[in-house]
């Protein structure tokens, strides 16, 4: 982009995020003429033959707003970027209504949550369970592109956050009851966690919730929900003080625990089982009958379970003394410095230690958060199909990466719990009238009036009840495993199930951070070799056919091939990752006719089938310097042997792969523009012909007959 013309808008699109950009000329006149619109076209791009124009290039973006007379370009940017502006100007009364009887049933349910997280799985303060639903719903309501998404704290990412907090006391930089250092702790991990997904927003890199496998998160999320289960059945038995003074239980792995379980399992406070057994029964009844009811019972969605669950332990608890029978109660809630809301910047040079600790958890907190932020904005939409509700609000992956990015740093200075979009979160807020981003400020305001005014009334509160919700959480983690695992068997897809059963088994037996590091360069590993391997194909004509052409290693019975030619056919781009073993395979099919039998066979393709190769190049539609230095090699080493090489169905002249072709040599080398030809069958015209050619040249007699 350049000229002085440029405004606000155009420089954020263009380039921070990177709006569209006709980079090489692939036939951009071309495209304006069949549209005739070649005069405007050509006036604004400055080029019809594949040229750079230089300072003149222009957005395409900034294009179609000139040609087609749009004004406030600036403003329509804003709006795109900062869609509150968008919502807010649509916001009518009928929605109000809806908006915050879904925040006022949302914070019944997720509210006493939050403690949960944070005081048993995030080991902090309570308090910073709730700061993830003051800041975090309100910045995505001014950022989001989804309406109906509600962001919070969830147990994968409390618990995760736990893990550092606990290497963090077990190497001596906190301690168990040091609740400012644990909190100032967990700044750091949500902090660090909220900048690796804005860097990753401000990069472009919204689909990096593809890299991760879905068996790799399948066997994460359920050991993540057993770990969480066998953690919870300590103090759901009432065994928390006994296991903090036996080595190695608290900061164990899921096997030490069970074992601490088994063998301590008649010492358990019967009253505690009681209350946190009781409490969780009554929530998974409820939570069924839900499931069954809201078919024929929509309103059922608004009865607060929980919230019930919760009021009624916590005055049973206060008028029948059962904190003196030894239940233990969550006592004080308040923060660690005293003030209602602490303001401490994560990224100073003292906590550097704890940054270096946290480095890789944070940046799976990220992923995982993403990942089901993901999946929930697209399950819920942005708002274009609903009839009755907000308009316009498209859905940006990249958006959404720069909107929770900006709620977590802002979280982590308030030292809460890294909160993400939540699938059953949102669909609690859309089935009880939420319709539009209002109800998530609704909910960080209900949160402001409950840290404000409503703390002392969590006294009484038994941590045996938040104990049992959160194993509700760990069980909803787990119940889906089985259907992945039945659909692996019933498809035979042992690898998926060998990935699946490794994280788990590695996740419970040693620790979280090995079954992090297996899952991720797993993953990792799986998309390299994905993306690595060169998907050439030989092909075969299709007898009775004179133009159709098929892949003769899928179908080898119903195509025959040309004596005399191999025909390869190259359908993806060519860059640096996929030609580093393109040699390999093409002497594979020459020796072979496949790339997938085994180098060790001797050859039993005839040589003579090969002096003629022709690419088929569609699917070509990219280049770089790797990839045409290796096609350049390949082509000269052909010519060297006498092979004939013809491309068909190149990309057009003028075109980045076109250029490459030329500069590189291929072009010369291959024979001039003469062996660039249209189709296959044009391929195997010419190199009929010429083999004619050349065997009347070295024969003259024959032709003289």
């Amino acid at each position: 982009m350049g000229g002085p013309n440029t405004v606000l808008g155009d420089a954020i699109g263009d380039t921070l995020f990177g709006d569209g950009r006709f980079f090489s000329g692939d036939g951009g006149a071309e495209d304006g003429k069949e549209q005739g619109q070649s005069g405007s076209w050509n006036r604004w791009w400055g080029r019809g033959d594949g040229k750079d124009r230089g300072s003149n290039t222009m957005s395409t973006t900034r294009w179609l707003a000139t040609e087609h007379g749009i004004q406030h370009k600036r403003r329509l940017y804003l709006v795109y970027y900062f869609p509150f502006l968008q919502w807010i100007s649509q916001y009518r009364w009928s929605f109000l209504k809806g908006d915050l009887i879904a925040a006022l049933t949302m914070a019944s349910f997720y509210i006493p949550m939050s403690l949960s997280y944070a005081s048993n799985l995030g080991h902090i303060p309570p308090i910073n369970g709730l700061y993830s639903f003051v800041f975090n719903p309100l910045i995505y309501a001014l950022l989001g592109s989804c309406p109906q998404m509600v962001v919070g704290p969830e147990a994968a990412g409390s618990l995760l956050l736990g893990t550092v907090v606990k290497s963090s006391i077990n190497v001596g930089h906190s301690g168990d009851e040091d609740d400012d250092m644990n909190a100032r702790i967990a700044g750091v991990v949500t902090g660090m966690a909220g900048a690796v997904i804005l860097i990753a927003g401000l990069s472009r890199l919204g689909f990096l919730d593809s890299v991760l496998s879905r068996p790799f998160l399948r066997g994460f999320i359920s050991a993540i929900g057993f770990v969480i289960l066998v953690d919870q059945l300590i103090p759901e038995m009432g065994l928390a003080h006994l296991a903090k003074h036996v080595g190695g239980v608290s900061h164990g792995s899921s096997l030490d625990k069970i074992i601490f379980l088994v063998q301590n399992a008649g010492k358990a406070h019967r009253l505690t089982c009681a209350v946190a057994f009781g409490s969780f029964a009554v929530i998974m009844v409820c939570r069924e009958l839900k499931r069954r009811l809201q078919p024929r019972i929509p309103s059922i969605a608004y009865v607060p379970d929980r919230f019930i669950v919760v009021v009624l332990s916590a005055i049973l608890t206060c008028n029948l003394g059962w904190d003196k029978e030894g239940l233990e109660i969550l006592g004080d809630v308040k923060s660690s410095t005293g003030a209602p809301f602490p303001f401490r910047f994560p990224f100073i040079p003292t906590h550097m230690q704890h940054v270096r600790e946290a480095m890789s958890t944070s940046f799976l907190i990220a992923l995982l958060g993403f990942f089901e932020s993901s999946v929930a904005a697209k399950s819920l939409g942005g708002g274009e199909a609903k009839k009755d509700g907000l308009q316009g609000m498209s859905l940006s992956a990249n958006r959404e990466l720069v909107a929770l990015g900006v709620a977590n740093v802002v979280g982590g200075c308030f030292m809460a719990l890294p909160a993400f979009g939540g699938y059953g979160r949102s669909k609690v807020n859309a089935s009880t009238g939420g319709r539009t981003p209002m109800s998530s400020i609704f909910l960080s305001l209900i949160t402001v009036i409950c840290i404000l005014f409503l703390l002392p009334y969590f006294y009484y509160l038994p941590k045996a009840v938040l104990s049992s919700m959160i194993s509700v959480v760990a069980y909803s983690l787990i119940e889906e495993a089985p259907h992945d695992i039945s659909f692996f068997l019933h498809i035979r897809a042992y690898p998926e199930l060998f990935l699946m059963s490794l994280i788990f088994l590695s996740t419970i037996f040693y620790s979280l951070s090995l079954g992090i590091a297996l899952g991720i360069g797993l993953s990792l590993l799986s998309v390299v070799r994905h993306a690595t391997k060169p998907r050439i194909q030989i092909l075969g004509k299709v007898p009775n056919t004179h133009d159709q052409f098929e892949n003769a290693e899928t179908s080898p019975n119903q195509v025959e091939f040309v004596d005399g030619c191999l025909i390869v056919k190259i359908p993806e781009p060519l860059t640096f990752a996929n030609t580093g073993d393109l040699k390999a395979r093409l002497r594979r099919l020459e020796l072979y006719g496949t790339t997938t039998a085994h180098p060790a066979l001797p050859r039993v393709r005839d040589p003579q089938h090969n002096s003629n190769i022709i690419f088929d190049i569609h699917g070509v539609t990219g280049l770089d310097g790797s990839g045409t230095q290796v096609l350049t090699e390949i082509v000269e080493g052909y010519v060297a042997r006498g092979v004939r090489v013809f491309f068909c169905r190149c990309p057009k002249e003028g075109s980045l792969v076109w250029r490459l072709f030329e500069k590189s040599g291929i072009v010369e080398r291959c024979g001039g523009r003469r062996h660039f030809v249209k189709s296959v069958d044009e391929a195997l015209k010419m190199a009929e012909m010429e083999s004619l050619t050349d065997f009347f040249e070295r024969n003259p007699g024959e032709g003289g007959a």
